[in-house]
């Protein structure tokens, strides 16, 4: 269990002054000219050895990202997007950084810009985020009132200017290219690569989208020190991690835990356990709505970090814990998020614009039982079908549910359906 003293996100639950005097009671905004003085090379060197990887669902190595932007300028700006679009069913810890510990994004933001060169920064919004969006517009105006951003920033000697954007709620502009596209004022689509954001993003220029919990951790990790960071979880599953955890628990909460603990730890310590017991858990989808989900037998034993559940077929993903118990009807909690993804596509691509469609008329006939046995089959081809054929992930996102349905349950679908049927026989025979 992580300790106290471990924890970057200090006022995670709002008992403390979210202020920046506040902030600097904590201890953050502190020595923050004296990184930016090391230079970009040391910064981007001390993310890359701490082991930080991606905090928004994908756990692309954060350091490597930041060194794909252009060391020198060819005169186009570079920008620094930070994705704060928490759009996936289940996940909220991004919520909880904005509105109660903001001055850690921000102070963030200074030096991830400075480390991959740029002297401007949008936070992207999620629409639905009306208190989290205020809360983060005082706090950057507070860091402006004080120096510590614009025109040599925190007497860093680097010029840095940091804009809020708020979206109009579209899932969809989770994906880093639909989301430059809505920041451009366009429809929220996303753009085919290549051209990466690193060569072209924003307007055009070289940009880097990052989650706001993989850049609110970077000044503790420069102050702590990568190897501070890098003793947390196994090898290649390094730090501290945010873990939103709902459903079928007594206590449902966001909580700040060392990767690599095992699941069962994390439901007993912190969430009271699963509501009537550990035998009473059927599944858990361990990664927000887009990962598969684990039935209760390899719950046991999981661990959660990146490498352990991809290894299992499903994901970390955005480490939002959404457990079932038995009184859980498994189809019909896919059937729902099927339905999310059908409303949520875009529309651009056609495997996932008719696939997300059928897919969710088949789930919605296996709820019922309307089905035949055989359409179980066809409904897990549809997905392969639908998977990787797509420019962004919303196609993956709304085929992995259906598959590990189909992959852990399929025995209580064909009930479902024989039993369905054996219902329809008895009543012709009633007649």
């Amino acid at each position: 269990m992580l300790a106290d003293k471990d924890r970057i996100f200090t006022n995670l639950y709002g008992m403390h002054d979210r202020s920046l005097a506040g902030a600097k009671k904590r201890g953050h905004w502190s020595g923050t000219a004296d990184y930016i003085k090391n230079g970009r090379e040391w910064i981007v060197g001390e993310v890359k050895k701490s082991g930080l990887r991606g905090r928004g669902g994908a756990g692309f190595p954060t350091g490597l990202k930041w060194s794909f932007m252009p060391k020198e300028s060819d005169g186009r700006p570079s920008y620094l997007v930070v994705n704060a679009d928490e759009s996936e069913p289940g996940t909220c810890k991004d919520r909880e950084i904005m509105r109660h510990d903001p001055h850690t994004l921000i102070e963030g933001c200074l030096i991830a810009g400075f480390g991959m060169g740029a002297n401007t920064g949008y936070i992207y919004i999620r629409g639905e985020f009306i208190r989290e969006r205020e809360a983060l517009q005082v706090a950057i105006d507070e860091a402006y009132d004080a120096g510590l951003l614009g025109k040599n920033a925190a007497k860093s000697g680097w010029d840095f200017d940091l804009y809020l954007a708020h979206g109009a709620g579209a899932y969809i502009c989770g994906e880093e290219t639909a989301l430059l596209e809505s920041l451009e004022g366009k429809k929220g689509m996303p753009r085919m690569k290549p051209p990466f954001p690193a060569g072209a993003g924003l307007y055009g220029c070289p940009t880097t989208v990052n989650n706001v919990e993989s850049i609110a951790v970077v000044p503790t990790i420069l102050r702590r020190g990568a190897d501070w960071f890098s003793s947390f979880g196994r090898e290649n599953n390094a730090g501290t991690k945010l873990f939103a955890i709902s459903g079928h628990v007594n206590n449902p909460c966001v909580v700040e835990e060392a990767m690599s603990i095992p699941l069962k730890e994390l439901l007993e310590k912190h969430c009271g356990g699963v509501r009537g017991g550990w035998d009473n858990l059927k599944a858990v989808i361990p990664g927000g709505s887009s990962v598969p989900m684990l039935p209760a037998n390899l719950c046991d034993e999981a661990i959660m970090d990146f490498d352990w559940l991809r290894a299992q077929r499903s994901g970390l993903g955005t480490a939002a814990v959404i457990v079932m118990d038995q009184n859980t009807d498994v189809i019909k909690a896919i059937w729902r998020l099927s339905k999310f993804y059908k409303h949520e596509s875009c529309g651009q691509c056609t495997p996932c614009r008719e696939g997300t469609g059928w897919m969710m008329r088949v789930m919605d006939r296996l709820v019922r039982g309307e089905a035949e046995v055989e359409e179980i089959d066809m409904l897990l081809d549809v997905t392969k079908q639908v998977e990787g054929h797509t420019i962004c992930a919303l196609g993956d996102a709304a085929a992995w549910p259906i598959q590990g349905l189909i992959r852990h349950f399929r025995d209580e679908i064909e009930d479902r359906i024989k039993h369905k049927r054996t219902g329809r026989v008895s009543a012709v025979a009633a007649e």
